[in-house]
């Protein structure tokens, strides 16, 4: 009995936790996009991409709060994932616009920082850009294009990224014709900045790379790279193609930085050592750590 009602407590302790963390993150991040947004692109006439940007423009045409259209013109995006994507997904998403919707409303009176166009689309895409990348990470999504992309590319022979980059073509030159094209490409700029900041903020700094070692000395290697460098590494066996030699292949999981010192150690064991390095979009579990130890 007490072992029966113990687990669920246990569960659903771990699922509040989870939910707090996850919702956390998405007001923080909400949050800091609202600041980028209102203090260094809107005033300026910069706007983002996709739906929040054809928000920014709707909102200069009726003189309304964004934030209300923003919340409008995902609507239909929002069903749409519900459908294909997921119920957590449009949660996390519905929670991200309404969050972002508050906030841009609160810092409307706040005055902009710079009237340098170029300064307000770099910092004000970085800003833009933390803010996004730590919603994505919490599971949700501002942009309801993307959402059509992801459908579209099942269907299609465009990826998720051309797609995306097709419909913000639309919306750029769209700026252009309201605001001006000098403006339109700054919000270009903005756009290019918000997208790596995303890329920094979903895959960090230190990116992972899976290095996969052919060599004659697998197991002294396999033993320097454990020992010297702290790392879990798998044996994979293989055969050469040409002499038909079954041979050790050796992989492991490093960060960027770890590079140099996995090709000095597999070369002084072994010269004649074959070594490939692919970049790795994520890595859960295992002893892998980044930054070392």
């Amino acid at each position: 009995m007490d072992k029966a009602i113990t687990v669920p407590l246990r569960r659903a302790s771990r699922s509040w936790k989870k939910y707090l963390r996850q919702y956390t993150v998405l007001f923080l991040g909400a949050f800091i996009a609202s600041i980028g947004l209102e203090i260094f692109l809107v005033p300026n006439e910069i706007i983002d991409g996709g739906v929040v940007g054809l928000s920014i423009m709707a909102g200069a045409i009726t003189g309304q709060e964004y934030g209300i259209f923003l919340v409008l013109f995902n609507i239909p995006f929002l069903y749409l994932g519900y459908k294909h994507i997921g119920k957590d997904f449009v949660m996390a998403t519905t929670v991200a616009i309404v969050f972002l919707a508050i906030w841009t409303a609160y810092f409307k009176p706040v005055p902009q920082l710079t009237d340098d166009l170029f300064l307000a689309a770099i910092f004000g895409g970085i800003i833009d850009g933390i803010g996004v990348g730590m919603i994505m990470r919490a599971g949700g999504s501002l942009d309801g294009t993307e959402i059509v992309a992801i459908i579209a590319d099942k269907k299609s022979a465009f990826s998720v990224g051309e797609i995306v980059m097709f419909i913000n073509l639309f919306i750029f030159t769209a700026a252009g014709f309201l605001f001006d094209w000098e403006r339109a490409m700054y919000s270009i700029v903005a756009f290019s900045a918000i997208s790596k900041t995303i890329d920094i903020v979903l895959k960090g700094l230190d990116e992972s790379y899976s290095a996969m070692i052919v060599t004659s000395a697998p197991d002294e290697i396999g033993k320097a790279l454990m020992e010297e460098m702290g790392r879990g590494i798998t044996i994979l066996y293989g055969e050469g193609g040409y002499r038909k030699e079954q041979k050790k292949i050796i992989c492991v999981v490093i960060t960027r930085l770890e590079i140099g010192r996995v090709k000095d150690i597999v070369l002084d064991c072994d010269e004649s050592a074959f070594i490939t390095f692919n970049l790795v979009n994520d890595v859960v579990g295992g002893r892998f750590k980044k930054g070392g130890h």
